[in-house]
């Protein structure tokens, strides 16, 4: 897919006070022209092999450079590792003769597969009640990652299952965690004691328990205690991608 982003062309007026020959004369200057090589977002399964499409960027009919910078939202990093699972943002910028820049960026999620029975790695849509009100404040929220540590434990990319940082559209540093959980028997959903974290830029200390994996359903649902006086119920929907 091509996405085309045109800042404009403008007009720099220059004017002088000399008899010579500058009166009224204009210079056009042509913004940076981004097209998005590639869809939006790309989902890359853990191990699998990422190709940037790029971009085009065009100052009116001359391509220019551009360069590219790369951010993850929970794991950092300043390149796509398709094998650490995380949101990755690119950013593509160039800049035109006059110094003027445009950007466009594309996102790239890395994600784990499971069945929900011997792993609960997943990307996951998620839908949050807080307080106990009769219907969810925020549905199919995307997204939650779960993913597997090296030493065997997995974590949660948002306790609350995104409530402030997607739902309240707040960002990732309104996440809450990390949430690292050791999973005894996932069949079962016999797990460890989950220790307690934060709710992000709000901080606090939260808890969560009655984490369970559905199967059957392809869901993960869990209840986090927050000091703050609040208590988030979530259910998430693995994607099937």
């Amino acid at each position: 897919m091509k996405k085309v982003f045109l800042i404009g062309i403008v007009s720099l007026l220059i004017f002088s006070c000399s008899q010579d020959s500058t009166d009224n004369v204009s210079k056009v200057t042509h913004y940076p022209e981004l097209t998005l090589l590639g869809d939006d977002i790309i989902y890359v399964q853990k191990g699998g092999v990422f190709n940037d499409p790029g971009i085009i960027a065009m100052e009116g009919e001359n391509e220019i450079p551009y360069t590219t910078t790369i951010s993850g939202d929970y794991q950092g990093g300043d390149s796509v590792d398709t094998n650490v699972i995380d949101v990755y943002h690119i950013t593509y910028s160039a800049v035109n003769q006059d110094g003027f820049s445009g950007s466009v960026s594309r996102t790239v999620i890395v994600y784990e597969d499971s069945d929900l029975v011997n792993s609960i790695s997943g990307l996951y849509t998620s839908t949050v009640v807080r307080n106990g009100v009769s219907k969810p404040q925020y549905t199919d929220m995307k997204y939650v990652l779960v993913w597997k540590n090296t030493d065997g434990t997995y974590q949660i990319s948002d306790g609350i299952g995104g409530y402030y940082n997607i739902g309240r559209s707040y960002g990732v540093g309104y996440a809450a965690g990390p949430v690292i959980i050791t999973a005894n028997d996932i069949s079962t959903n016999n797990y460890a004691p989950i220790p307690s974290f934060g709710v992000g830029a709000f901080g606090g200390v939260a808890t969560m328990n009655g984490l369970t994996a559905n199967p059957a359903n392809n869901t993960l649902s869990f209840t986090t205690s927050w000091d703050a006086g609040y208590t988030f119920v979530a259910t998430m929907t693995k994607v099937v991608l």
